[in-house]
């Protein structure tokens, strides 16, 4: 026990220093702050979720100290809670009438990988602006950076001058007409910014949940190479949320209506939901395709499909992934000859 519980500081240390790298707002340090959450998950999957909270507690004081108690609780909050709790969910079990093991599904396992995203980014923004206007403020004033930048690079809408900028000395006041044409931009612009600032938890929740995925995924692959696994391996294509997800969707659409940081909550639920839909809509797409003769055909078109497309095709699987759960898919039975039954 006390070795698993040093083996969990010493990965906490790890997540921490790969966390900690974001200070230094470089692109190598941006890809290593996102790695920050892989070594509690491989902790928690390969040695015990104990070990895992045992990362998360060094990793947090570990920031705490060095840098700030804000920072410490930041990463607790939004990556080293969610990857231990994860881990602890990956590994539970309960016994079957024939003495066998049942595992917890993977299915709901992705439903919670949803949950928990969309609930570490409100935590992490309540802890950045515990107040709901000074929150609105700072992510309308990225979400215009971002668009300028935008509109900047693809040579569109100027970025307006000061607005106490000196006017030269000949400047005669322009037509009405031209004034107005001059409007439409800059008003274009901080229209696209509001939208983009309304929908902001969403494409964050949406991306923490693929990455959150993503990771457990690689975690329970790398410990399963080692040997240390102890959940057989799922068969993944077969993976469908419970139709309560549906009732989550739901209920984030109207929770997403609220005033204050239960608005927020429901969009950044309607964004990771949408991410685990279309998950489960690709997996869905694997397993129907299995035994058909152009499968690779098939698999390489939909990938493909999906780097040129992007967000029409991330579109469509979610949607499909909606039906796939509603229609409560068929999975197999007995999963390949000599290996364990699939969740």
């Amino acid at each position: 026990m006390a070795q698993n519980l040093g083996i969990g500081v010493l990965a906490g240390l790890v997540s921490a220093l790969l966390f900690g790298m974001l200070l230094k707002a470089t692109p190598l340090a941006i890809v290593l702050y996102l790695l920050a959450p892989l070594p509690i998950l491989i902790v928690g999957l390969g040695w015990s979720h104990k070990a895992a909270l045992a990362a998360v507690v060094a990793g947090s004081l570990a920031l705490a100290l060095a840098f700030s108690p804000y920072l410490g609780i930041g990463f607790a909050v939004y990556l080293a809670v969610p990857a231990w709790w994860l881990a602890y969910l990956a590994l539970l079990g309960r016994p079957n009438e024939d003495g066998s093991l049942e595992w917890y599904p993977v299915g709901r396992l992705l439903a919670w990988v949803a949950g928990t995203a969309a609930l570490a980014f409100v935590a992490i923004a309540v802890i950045a602006a515990p107040n709901y206007d000074t929150f609105r403020t700072q992510i309308g004033g990225m979400a215009k950076k971002v668009v300028q930048m935008q509109m900047q690079g693809r040579g569109g809408l100027p970025t307006p001058p000061p607005k106490d900028a000196p006017k030269p000395a000949e400047q005669t006041p322009a037509p009405s007409q031209d004034s107005a044409k001059d409007a439409k931009p800059q008003e274009l612009q901080e229209e696209v910014a509001d939208a983009l600032s309304v929908i902001a938890p969403a494409l964050a929740a949406q991306g923490l949940t693929v990455l959150l995925t993503f990771y457990l995924w690689l975690a329970a692959r790398i410990v399963k190479i080692s040997g240390r696994l102890i959940r057989p391996w799922p068969d993944i294509p077969s993976t469908q949320m419970p139709r309560n997800a549906l009732i989550m969707l739901a209920v984030a659409v109207a929770l997403a209506l609220a005033p204050g940081y239960a608005g927020v909550l429901g969009v950044a639920l309607i964004g990771s939901l949408s991410a685990a839909f279309a998950l489960q809509g690709l997996a869905a797409f694997h397993d129907r395709s299995r035994g058909r003769p152009a499968r690779g055909a098939l698999l390489f078109g939909l990938y493909m499909v999906l780097f040129i497309t992007q967000g029409l095709a991330f579109v469509a699987l979610t949607l499909f992934g909606i039906a796939d759960t509603a229609l409560a898919r068929r999975v197999p039975q007995a999963g390949p000859p000599g290996g364990p039954r699939p969740l």
